[in-house]
């Protein structure tokens, strides 16, 4: 690519991991920006990397890994961004390979892990189900909803900046607000390692927040078809429920009326919903037509 590149690694407590990476990063792309963003560190993250040679942005607090990403986006100087952690579990050799695959005509460019490099059979469970879940809520296959390993282009990356969580689920969101956007998105299969150290993310409680925010995206990206269903659940349940209470008692319960208005309520808060996703994305069509001349 004839762009510049900048590696941005979010980085909490990282001391152990950073320095053979940041090494290797810099023997493969010795002009390439390498930033890490500290997130409120209490080891000696921020040093280390300065001693190899990063730009090191730094949180006075930890303000979460979203935050980091947003951060880093913020202050980046390259035409594409390169996002992966800083625990060791990332190939550095495989950036060329997410850039490439942009070379092709792509504006964002996902690592996806394979199914046997996760770290147990839960979290492999839970990141099958999520893509299950995102694919039908986008309409588009989703490989690894979740995977921190991706480039993007940054002008694009940076209109969604807004919409990102300080949380752990900046992949979930970006890949959808990417795919809602009509911009195309690749994906590159790859095999995450071990990570150092301990992980800061716990399954079952970020599960929770994960699939809760998948929810909340979808109805971001997609409400009628997150609405809509619901809306038919509810028609169903009160129509079948007002043919049992004619049969029986020859009326029409408050009950049926409930469940009939509440259909219609979600319904209606859909195509409301559907009015303000499209206003997210404002503005986009602009970027599109600037990305064909490209």
């Amino acid at each position: 690519m004839n762009s510049t590149f900048s590696i941005i690694l979010p980085a909490k407590n990282e001391a152990v991991n950073l320095p053979p990476l940041l090494a290797r990063l810099r023997e493969r792309f010795p002009v390439a920006e390498i930033m890490v963003v500290d997130d409120g560190s209490t080891d000696t993250t921020a040093q280390i990397a300065q001693d190899h040679g990063a730009r090191v942005v730094r949180h006075p607090y930890s303000m979460g890994n979203g935050a980091a990403i947003k951060t880093g986006a913020r202050h980046a100087t390259g035409d594409v961004l390169v996002f992966m952690d800083a625990d060791g579990q990332h190939d550095p050799a495989d950036i060329e390979r997410l850039l490439a695959k942009m070379a092709e005509g792509y504006e964002m460019v996902v690592g996806a892990r394979q199914a046997d490099t996760h770290a147990s059979f839960g979290r492999r469970l839970a990141n099958h189900s999520y893509n299950r879940l995102a694919s039908w809520m986008t309409g588009y296959h989703i490989e690894d909803l979740t995977s921190g390993f991706r480039a993007a282009r940054a002008r694009h990356f940076r209109k969604f900046i807004y919409l990102l969580p300080n949380g752990f689920s900046y992949p979930t969101t970006s890949t959808m607000a990417f795919f809602r956007s009509g911009f195309p998105v690749a994906y590159v299969p790859i095999r995450a390692g071990q990570r150092g150290g301990k992980s800061h993310i716990r399954l079952l409680r970020d599960g929770t927040k994960f699939f809760l925010i998948i929810l909340k995206v979808g109805a971001l990206f997609s409400p009628m078809r997150f609405f809509l269903p619901l809306s038919l659940v509810f028609l169903l349940i009160g129509m079948g429920y007002y043919g049992y209470t004619y049969l029986t008692m020859h009326r029409f319960t408050n009950m049926s009326a409930v469940l009939l208005i509440y259909s219609l309520s979600l319904f209606l808060i859909g195509l409301i919903s559907e009015q303000i996703s499209a206003l997210h994305y404002k503005g986009v069509e602009d970027d599109q037509r600037r990305t064909r001349r490209d």
